[in-house]
C-alpha cells in the first residue's frame, strides 16, 4: 500500500506540474502545434486582377516568416483562392476555405462588394475576417460585426481629407465626380459631401457612376468634362482610373485631379495613363512609395527590396500594392504572435482588437496601427501626395483619417 501511495503521489505531482503547460495550448480548426492555416480570396482573374499582387505579396511574406521558424514555432499556410471579383464566387470560395480547408481565419481578402457578401456568414460562425483590402465604413462596426476588421484607412475619412484640401486650395471649386457604383464609391461620395457640408449642393456639379463590368468609362468622362469643372474626383479602381485620366487628357479637360489611394500607383495607373496626362494628380498615402528616391537609403525600404527579390522576384518593385500586402501580412503576424499558444478564433479577434501603436515596416512615419474592442479603424492619419511625372511626392502635414 505504501508503494501504491507513493506512486499515486508522484503521478499527481507530475500531473500538477505539466497541466498548466497543457492548458496553455488551445486550438480551433486551422491551428495546431506545427501549423496555422489562413485563407483569403483575391481577384486573380476579372476586372480587378491588377490587385492580385496583394495576395502574392502576403504569401511571400509568410514564406519569409516560415523560413525564420514561423510564429511561435508554427508555420503559416495561406490558401489564396480566385474569386474574379464576383460576390457569388467569393461566397463559394470562402465556404470552401472554412468548411473544407478548415482555415483559422480569413486574412487580407480584397474588395468591398466581395467581402460584404461573406460578412454575415463569417460573423455568424465567429470566424475572423481580418485586415481587408478595402476601406468601406461598414468594416468599422464592432457592435454588429465583431469579427470583421479592415486595415486601410476608411474611405469616408480619406474623402473628407480631399474635400478639406479642395476648400482650402481651390478658388470657387466646382467638382465633377466619377465613382464606382458600390459601397466603395458611395462611401467616398458620402465622406466628401459631409466634409463640404451645405456647400456640397453648389460645389459638386456632377456625379456619374460606372459598373465594374463596364468596358470603358469614356462616355462618363465626356459627360463630366462637359461641365468644365475645375476639380475632378476620380473614385475608381486601376483599370478605370487609367481610362479616366487618359480620356480627360484627350478631351483637353485640365482640372485638379484627385484619385483614391487604391488607384494611386505609378506602375499600374500613372504610367499606363501617360505621364503628361497624370502629372499633378493628388492622392492620399499611408505607406512609403517604392518609387520615391528619398527612401533609397532607408533601412526599411532596403529590407523590403531584399525581401521582394528573394521571395517575390516576379513582383514589381514599383507597385505600391506590394508594399500594402507586406504591411497587411506583418499585421497578421503580429496578431498571431500576441495569441501565443491560444490559437482560437475568439482570441485571434481579441488580439486584433488590441493592437497598440504597432508600426509595420514601410508604413509612413507618424502613422501607427491601433485598435480597441470598440474601435476597428486601425489607422487614423494619412498624408497627401502629388504625382510629379516620375513619382508621388508627399507634401503637407499628417491629416486625420478618423471617422468620428
Amino acid at each position: 500500500m505504501g508503494m501504491i501511495a507513493k506512486a499515486t503521489a508522484a503521478f499527481l505531482a507530475f500531473a500538477f506540474c505539466v497541466s498548466p503547460a497543457i492548458a496553455q495550448k488551445k486550438y480551433d480548426p486551422g491551428a495546431s502545434d506545427s501549423e496555422i492555416k489562413l485563407g483569403q480570396t483575391m481577384p486573380y482573374s476579372g476586372p480587378l486582377s491588377g490587385f492580385a499582387t496583394l495576395g502574392k505579396a502576403e504569401i511571400a511574406y509568410f514564406a519569409m516568416i516560415n523560413d525564420q521558424g514561423g510564429v511561435n514555432g508554427r508555420k503559416i499556410t495561406m490558401i489564396s483562392l480566385d474569386d474574379g471579383t464576383s460576390p457569388p464566387k467569393t461566397v463559394e470560395q470562402t465556404r470552401k476555405l472554412i468548411e473544407d480547408d478548415q482555415v483559422l481565419a480569413i486574412s487580407g481578402s480584397l474588395g468591398t462588394a466581395t467581402n460584404a457578401a461573406i460578412q454575415k456568414y463569417l460573423n455568424s460562425k465567429k470566424i475572423p475576417q481580418l485586415f481587408l483590402a478595402t476601406g468601406a465604413a461598414r468594416w468599422n462596426d464592432p457592435k454588429n460585426f465583431p469579427y470583421t476588421m479592415t486595415l486601410t484607412p476608411i474611405y469616408t475619412a480619406e474623402a473628407s481629407i480631399y474635400a478639406a484640401y479642395v476648400m482650402k486650395e481651390v478658388k470657387d471649386p466646382k467638382v465633377a465626380v466619377l465613382y464606382q457604383n458600390d459601397d466603395f464609391g458611395k462611401d467616398f461620395i458620402k465622406g466628401f459631401r459631409e466634409r463640404l457640408g451645405t456647400a456640397a449642393k453648389t460645389i459638386v456639379v456632377r456625379e456619374v457612376s460606372y459598373e465594374v463590368t463596364d468596358a470603358t468609362v469614356d462616355s462618363q468622362m465626356i459627360d463630366l468634362a462637359s461641365t468644365k469643372a475645375n476639380v475632378f474626383l476620380n473614385i475608381s479602381t486601376p483599370k478605370f482610373a487609367v481610362q479616366a485620366i487618359r480620356k480627360a487628357h484627350e478631351l483637353g479637360w485640365k482640372p485638379l485631379q484627385l484619385i483614391d489611394n487604391p488607384a494611386a500607383s505609378v506602375a499600374i495607373v500613372m504610367r499606363p495613363a501617360g505621364v503628361e496626362a497624370s502629372r499633378g494628380i493628388v492622392s492620399a498615402a499611408f505607406v512609403k512609395d517604392p518609387t520615391d528616391p528619398q527612401y533609397k537609403d532607408d533601412p526599411e525600404f532596403l529590407a523590403w527590396v531584399a525581401w521582394m527579390k528573394k521571395y517575390y522576384p516576379s513582383g514589381s518593385l514599383e507597385d505600391v500594392q506590394n508594399v500594402v500586402g507586406y504591411i497587411q501580412a506583418q499585421t497578421m503576424v503580429q496578431v498571431l504572435k500576441q495569441c501565443g499558444d491560444t490559437l482560437t478564433r475568439e482570441n485571434v479577434m481579441k488580439q486584433a482588437a488590441n493592437l497598440k501603436a504597432f508600426h509595420p515596416a514601410m508604413l509612413l512615419k507618424g502613422i501607427d496601427i491601433t485598435t480597441a474592442p470598440d474601435d476597428y479603424q486601425p489607422m487614423e492619419e494619412m498624408l497627401l501626395q502629388r504625382f510629379t511625372g516620375e513619382r508621388f511626392e508627399v507634401f503637407g502635414e499628417l491629416l486625420s483619417a478618423r471617422v468620428k
